[in-house]
């Protein structure tokens, strides 16, 4: 029987994928896991890789196709299987879903679309247990019908998460593409229900500087400051592991391993391929594979597992000269660390002024899952190893 080759979902608050560009055209010689099909999604464009080896048939979605999560786009014959191409899927083929690395099942979506009109007015008339939960559910709360009084929206007017419309009715803004939009809606989302909160410390980087140098001679890679850091949030993590959480169905959810995100602006917008298991990783490999995803993330060459399973974020402006921001909290997780840019400052040391090498720190975090003292105590620790790292093996 053929595999059905589907539009993937990569997280739960997904709807859709657009087809870029198939990599092998129907009739190809296609063989497992190698790049099959590009998709853009709300997070990146990424490589979808063949489910089997065989002859790809029966493709229904060209370039430029928004097509719904779960939908099959294309089939693989086993080659010298029998028959010719059908008009329409077997009744009950053989489904192989595409490799993908998942938080939850995949989002069905059904129903029609809700008109946008008073949307922002209605943003402000909805109660804040109806706004938790359509964010869970992935909804832009500004969308939705409200059956309380003068329109609010209340925890009824909220639908399951199966319920919701399709991506593919909703045009793109104009002048943005798919990962702009989405990645938009996500950050209001985010703002407008996690309630945010920042800790800022100035840390010493002299030991920081040192380490950089040491590294790039004993490893021979192409060490960065924020190849140091994964590793040293890393660390800290492993000793509070509460920042490596998530707030989900009013319970608070730690995760078993640290996958580290990191934030990088590509000309569609911002995507956060994810490190796994940062905490296993030697120094040399996290630069080896910090230097493969940014490389692949600018190229538009990310793969559905090099985008999902994140638990913490960093985002770092230093290299544009930022001195210090306040990040967005990347939902569903509980932290983002922002940093900014190492400078010169004055400080007292021994009583005296001195100069000396620093940069800011600015942890934002979603008070739901992480409360201020935890936060402290984590961004203490991880101020310690930065001004004193040399203790970790590179």
């Amino acid at each position: 029987m053929p595999t059905n080759v589907i539009m993937p979902a990569l997280e739960l608050a997904q709807e859709s994928g657009k087809v870029l560009k198939w990599l092998k055209a129907p009739g190809d010689s296609v063989t497992k896991g190698e790049p099959l099909v590009e998709i853009e999604t709300d997070k990146a464009t990424v490589e979808i890789e063949a489910p089997a080896s065989g002859i790809l048939r029966d493709v229904t979605a060209q370039a430029g196709d928004v097509v719904p999560v779960g939908r099959t786009i294309a089939l693989i014959f086993a080659t010298g299987e029998a028959g010719t191409v059908a008009s329409a899927p077997p009744a009950a083929p053989e489904t192989a879903v595409v490799a993908v690395r998942r938080t939850g099942p995949p989002t069905q979506p059904a129903g029609a679309r809700v008109e946008k009109a008073g949307a922002a007015a209605r943003l402000t008339a909805a109660s804040p247990k109806a706004r938790r939960l359509a964010a869970e559910r992935g909804f832009d709360i500004r969308l939705l019908p409200g059956s309380g009084p003068g329109g609010a929206i209340l925890v009824g007017d909220v639908p399951a998460a199966a319920e919701r419309p399709a991506a593919a009715e909703r045009p793109a803004a104009p002048g943005v593409g798919t990962i702009w939009r989405l990645m938009a809606e996500r950050m209001t989302a985010s703002w407008t229900t996690a309630p945010h909160f920042y800790l800022v410390r100035e840390v010493n980087v002299s030991r920081l500087v040192s380490w950089l140098e040491q590294a790039r001679k004993k490893t021979g890679a192409r060490v960065t400051y924020t190849d140091l850091l994964v590793r040293l949030v890393a660390a800290a993590i492993a000793q509070h592991p509460r920042v490596n959480a998530s707030w989900k169905d009013d319970a608070i959810v730690e995760h078993p391993e640290v996958n580290i995100g990191l934030a990088v602006a590509v000309d569609a917008g911002l995507v956060v391929p994810v490190l796994h298991r940062a905490n296993t990783l030697t120094l040399a490999d996290i630069a080896t594979r910090r230097e493969d995803l940014v490389t692949r993330a600018q190229a538009g060459k990310l793969r559905p597992a090099d985008i999902t399973g994140g638990t913490f974020t960093l985002s770092n402006l230093g290299m544009y000269g930022v001195d210090a921001f306040n990040a967005i909290v990347n939902p569903p997780q509980a932290a983002i660390l922002a940093v900014g840019r190492i400078a010169d400052r004055v400080v007292a040391v021994n009583g005296q002024p001195a100069v000396q090498p620093a940069m800011v720190l600015t942890l934002s975090c979603d008070h739901r899952a992480l409360d201020g003292a935890r936060g402290a105590r984590f961004l203490g620790a991880l101020a310690e190893l930065i001004e004193e790292p040399l203790a970790l093996l590179v």
